[in-house]
């Protein structure tokens, strides 16, 4: 008689969570737009042959999820919310404290992110590059309006980083970088309160403004090769500014 492979326990979805399930892909396909209600609760009990409270287990999965929001009373009822990368980032963050994450962690994955998102830049067309260089220009000039101010600058940096991967028009890595820029932003709001006395500030936006400003000359010559190798040792130079040999993880900064 033939031995039978080691169990591999097989878990069946309950009946909450392939009515979520249902729900979140028609919330993420856009057949239930933000702000729309969804059906009555006595609808999608009919609808998914559920009890109530199979399906307010469905909708407290969703919640979780910040897909929807139920609001109670006579005009109650579960409406969509709209898809929040804030909410991603809050998990990630989360995730990367629980890992016991060195801030310097943050900063490596975003140097590599950024240097492989200009490398991609060397496959698209001249014209749909140019548009994109324009402007990014355009962001870097009024970055130069800030730099007295290192609240303001720091936020305008934020963005123009983003606005720099968003160029290889890759929309996962435009994510992720998203997540990781919403854990800097953070970090450059404690790092200026923490330097408020002593802080040369402007300088540093000076300098930050022309490794934009060289960047950017660089990318219109086109050569890739001499754009990562510049960008990576700039990153690589913030991130020594900011973080320094400090062992600081994540929970110190987003606690």
């Amino acid at each position: 008689m033939a031995k039978l492979a080691k169990s591999n326990v097989v878990k069946v979805p309950k009946a909450g969570e392939l009515v979520a399930a249902d729900l979140r892909r028609r919330i993420i396909t856009g057949e239930l737009s933000k702000g729309e209600p969804l059906p009555s609760e006595t609808a999608l009990m009919e609808h998914f042959g559920v009890s109530r409270p199979t399906l307010r287990e469905g909708f407290r999965i969703l919640e979780s999820e910040s897909l929807i929001t139920v609001l109670r009373g006579a005009r109650g009822g579960a409406r969509v919310l709209e898809l929040d990368d804030a909410v991603a980032a809050r998990y990630t963050g989360l995730l990367l404290q629980y890992k016991g994450t060195p801030l310097t962690d943050v900063y490596s994955a975003r140097t590599e992110l950024e240097v492989a998102a200009v490398g991609m830049l060397a496959t698209k067309r001249a014209k749909a590059l140019s548009a994109g260089l324009d402007r990014l220009d355009k962001m870097i000039r009024a970055g130069a309006e800030l730099m007295d101010d290192d609240e303001a600058f720091a936020q305008h940096d934020v963005e123009l980083h983003q606005a720099l991967v968003d160029l290889a028009e890759n929309t996962t890595l435009s994510v992720m970088a998203e997540i990781l820029y919403k854990i800097i932003a953070v970090h450059n709001a404690v790092f200026i309160a923490e330097h408020e006395d002593g802080h040369e500030g402007a300088a540093a936006a000076r300098q930050a403004q022309r490794a934009w400003t060289r960047l950017a000359k660089l990318l219109r010559d086109n050569d890739v090769p001499a754009v990562q190798k510049y960008w990576r040792r700039h990153l690589e130079g913030i991130a020594k500014y900011m973080v320094g040999d400090s062992a600081a993880t994540l929970v110190d900064v987003l606690s």
